[in-house]
């Protein structure tokens, strides 16, 4: 039970994030915001990480950076979405990560999916239909953040490649390391990158580089090696819901009748592709095993 609780707060804290997110990056440019959270982050993890680093070699030091640097696109393709669609609207179409990442797993590495993943792509498209047509979101703005959980996808199926040979630590940190130099020239080049200044900013860094980011993973590792897959894979479902619930009571989000239909296709979708993602992202790792549909964190 404490490990079950322990996720769900995690889920809480991805939740909460997507409205500080949107606040943040309506007054500090995007890529600039994305630099430091990573940049607090990977200071965060270098307090335990750092002496392991060595550890992985240059080939695990090649594929953390690889997978960091995919974590950085998914993520500012993410926030670049939020800023244009609703809190809830992103919260939900982030969360059909679960239902693509088996597809991407058939196109990338050519494994099978099951029907559970089929009906939940399904429900998913019949939802993404629903609220793309609300006038409080953004269709742009939907297809942005769809386009990132895609990457998140990719992301995912790769972690189950890598992460089971190398130390988990230094692994993430490394991965950190590398979304932050990524963001950091993209940020540089743009001329964004300037010292944040207010609350809603500061607030939203701290929150995400370290809470959802560094000590979000720290939890995750903990609680599933504690928990069944199954029960690991339920608190995951939560993260969407969160971000429907602060996204109401926080952000004002009204998304009327269709919109939050659209919203429980999405989630139904999820629930029906979950276990099916969880298997596949398994059989990609025989002998270490795949407690879940195991991300790094938002």
């Amino acid at each position: 039970m404490p490990a079950l609780l322990a996720l769900i707060a995690v889920t809480a804290v991805w939740g909460v994030t997507f409205v500080q997110v949107k606040d943040a990056v309506a007054i500090y440019p995007l890529f600039a915001f994305l630099a430091v959270r990573f940049a607090i982050a990977t200071a965060t993890l270098a307090v335990p990480g750092a002496s392991r680093v060595r550890g992985l070699g240059r080939n695990g030091m090649a594929a953390g950076a690889f997978l960091g640097l995919l974590l950085a696109a998914g993520y500012a393709l993410q926030t670049a979405g939020l800023e244009r669609t609703t809190v809830s609207s992103t919260g939900f179409i982030t969360g059909m990560y679960v239902v693509l990442t088996p597809l991407i797993a058939l196109l990338v590495l050519r494994s099978s999916i099951g029907l559970g993943v089929w009906a939940g792509v399904v429900l998913s498209t019949v939802g993404l239909a629903l609220l793309s047509g609300i006038h409080s979101g953004s269709t742009l703005g939907d297809l942005l953040v769809l386009a990132g959980a895609a990457v998140y996808s990719l992301q995912i199926v790769l972690m189950e490649r890598f992460a089971p040979r190398y130390d988990a630590i230094a692994f993430t940190l490394v991965e950190m390391a590398a979304a932050f130099v990524g963001l950091g020239a993209v940020a540089l080049a743009l001329g964004d990158l300037s010292v944040p200044r207010g609350w809603t900013v500061w607030g939203a860094l701290l929150v995400t580089g370290i809470f959802a980011s560094a000590l979000a993973f720290l939890v995750q590792t903990w609680a599933q090696r504690r928990t069944s897959a199954t029960r690991t894979a339920l608190a995951f479902t939560m993260e969407p819901v969160w971000a429907a619930l602060f996204g109401y009571t926080l952000d004002g989000d009204r998304l009327g009748v269709w919109g939050w239909g659209g919203c429980a296709a999405i989630m139904a979708g999820i629930v029906l592709a979950e276990p099916a993602a969880a298997s596949t992202l398994a059989r990609l790792v025989p002998r270490a095993g795949s407690s879940s549909t195991r991300r790094s964190p938002r």
